[in-house]
């Protein structure tokens, strides 16, 4: 049985902060796209290595809202780092197969991006 949209952006949630990289990987599809403020990524193991970086700042992510309608997925969370204050942020996924095949993210990266110098 194929996961929903919902089950698959939830899973994908879990698995980044558990740094569950594996399980990760099992839910892109091998030429999934990524698009957000701190990078642009064509590919399932470039978007690892991405996911991989962020998350040795990454502390928490804490959903606030989750709405699917079909194949997207747009969830609304604060991104908990170590280096900054929560940032509020917007994350869309498209679902194909089973997969996620697409993510954008939009956020205010400034706090981040001068805690790295």
């Amino acid at each position: 049985m194929t996961a929903s949209a919902a089950e698959l952006a939830e899973a994908y949630f879990t698995a980044w902060q558990e740094h569950d990289f594996t399980r990760l990987r099992s839910l892109l599809a091998d030429d999934v796209s990524f698009a957000g403020p701190l990078a642009t990524i064509k590919g399932a193991e470039g978007c690892i290595a991405g996911l991989e970086g962020m998350s040795q700042v990454l502390d928490k992510i804490e959903v606030k809202e989750l709405l699917s309608d079909g194949s997207s997925v747009i969830t609304w969370f604060d991104l908990h780092t170590t280096v900054a204050e929560p940032a509020p942020t917007a994350n869309w996924m498209r679902v194909e197969d089973g997969l996620i095949t697409e993510i954008r993210v939009a956020f205010d990266p400034r706090a981040i991006l001068a805690a790295r110098g």
